[in-house]
């Protein structure tokens, strides 16, 4: 492979303030080929300092941390321009606080007792633009936003303006797939997909690919 084929890597910022899952994640993103660990912050404000400097890919944000926390981060955070990809670090628990994290634009959630594999996958993941969501609390999730309290009603000029292939990648987010896999059965290219996902999240004021995928089951496109 020639170098300029060579992928730049993933950098990441990670911030916690428990110094033992900061040194954790470190030692396995590390290992991992392609993932740079770039900065480290105890807590929200200077995840946001570091982040300008460093312009992370991904931030890995733990959502309870002193000074200020991973939620009222997440808006600094994704003001930045480029803005990077947020994955809230998270415990069983604290599905209340993933649910708000989620409306303000983070990009997904990963349980803290999550293997190394996963780990690494969800960075890969959230760094190429798919959403990142831990399937130990995905269900539960995704019932609590759809439910009543949670949901925010939907006007139905959010769906008009969409272009029919917007639709059906629309659909496909909704049913919780990736780029690649929605590339794969519209027959595109990943790149196209993802000039669709961001047509998509325009058009109906989504923040995100989790928002998008909610608006697919609240407007009756999914079941």
């Amino acid at each position: 492979m020639t170098p300029d084929r060579i992928a730049a890597p993933v950098r990441v910022l990670l911030a916690d303030d428990e110094q033992m899952i900061r040194t954790g994640v470190r030692l396995i993103l590390r290992h991992a080929e392609g993932i740079d660990v770039v900065a480290e912050a105890v807590d929200g404000a200077q995840a946001v300092e570091l982040a300008a400097v460093h312009r992370p890919d991904v931030v890995l944000l733990d959502i309870r941390m002193p000074r200020l926390d991973g939620l009222a981060a997440i808006a600094p955070l994704t003001a930045l321009d480029p803005a990077p990809k947020v994955v809230m670090l998270t415990t069983f628990g604290d599905e209340e606080n993933v649910l708000r994290a989620l409306e303000a634009g983070a990009a997904g959630f990963l349980l803290k007792d999550e293997g190394p594999d996963e780990l690494i996958s969800a960075v890969r993941s959230a760094a190429a633009g798919d959403a990142v969501l831990s399937p130990g609390v995905t269900g539960t999730v995704i019932q609590r936003m759809l439910g009543a309290g949670i949901r925010r009603p939907v006007r139905d000029e959010r769906i008009a303006g969409l272009t029919d292939r917007e639709r059906e990648v629309l659909v496909m987010l909704g049913e919780g797939l990736p780029n690649s896999e929605i590339a794969a059965r519209l027959g595109i290219g990943v790149g196209t997909v993802k000039t669709h996902v961001g047509s998509i999240l325009d058009k109906t004021g989504t923040a995100s690919r989790v928002q998008a995928a909610l608006l697919a089951h609240q407007s009756g496109l999914l079941p």
